[in-house]
């Protein structure tokens, strides 16, 4: 268990796990202590895609779920369908090993939604693997989006994309990875426990968005650089 862990933070750029959301959801974040994944926090209409981004109320607090990006029929693969898939991505947590793929979101989003505040979350990623072993799921594509170019690509999207971290190195194929470099995405099924024991920074613009018992981990957006 430890030497999977340590073989996939092993590089300098992996030593992190980053996760994107919307400000306004950092004060449930902070009191519950947990990320959530869209079914725990709304499971009602599962498989359902959602247009937009809805905001729901979770145990006296107010979060955003982001809308389903769409995905074209023909990089599905045969014996899933869009629902069955969506259905899958809600049951899970999103993770970004790197900061590049994490940039990549935030400069999507600030696209589609230039009014909205966004934050990054930045997590010890050998710690919090560890001790969400048995949930994390590994992901060599970017899974809730279509590629640019699909009839390009080599892989279908289905539930078999996302690899059980204990199974990493033992399933060679196209589908899912089998070097920590080929890591896109990190998932952990339901939630994430134990938010402020792995968390190492918080990198947000607004000072008024950030939870009081967290400001001494807030950095800039503006920091969250790729150094070469």
């Amino acid at each position: 268990m430890n030497a999977i862990v340590a073989a996939i933070t092993k590089a300098k750029g992996r030593k992190s796990l980053f996760h994107f959301t919307r400000a306004s959801n950092l004060l449930a974040i902070a009191h519950l202590d947990m990320l959530l994944s869209s079914t725990t926090i709304h499971p009602h209409d599962s498989g359902e895609r959602r247009l937009e981004a809805r905001n729901v109320n979770f145990h006296e607090y107010s979060i955003t779920i982001n809308a389903h990006l769409k995905i074209v029929d023909s990089m599905m693969d045969a014996a899933t369908s869009q629902e069955q898939f969506r259905a899958c991505l809600d049951r899970h947590v999103f993770l970004w090993p790197t900061l590049k793929d994490c940039q990549k979101m935030i400069q999507t989003y600030a696209r589609r939604e230039p009014n909205e505040r966004f934050a990054v979350l930045e997590f010890d990623a050998y710690s919090l693997l560890l001790e969400h072993y048995s949930a994390v799921r590994l992901s060599k594509y970017d899974s809730g989006s279509s590629p640019r170019y699909p009839a390009h690509c080599s892989y279908k999207k289905s539930p078999d994309m996302f690899l059980p971290l204990e199974c990493f190195k033992t399933i060679i194929s196209n589908t899912v990875p089998a070097k920590a470099s080929e890591i896109r995405e990190v998932l952990i099924e339901d939630r994430v426990m134990g938010v402020s024991k792995h968390l190492r920074t918080v990198y947000i613009d607004n000072r008024e968005d950030m939870p009081e018992f967290w400001r001494s981990l807030m950095k800039p957006l503006a920091n969250l650089q790729v150094t070469v």
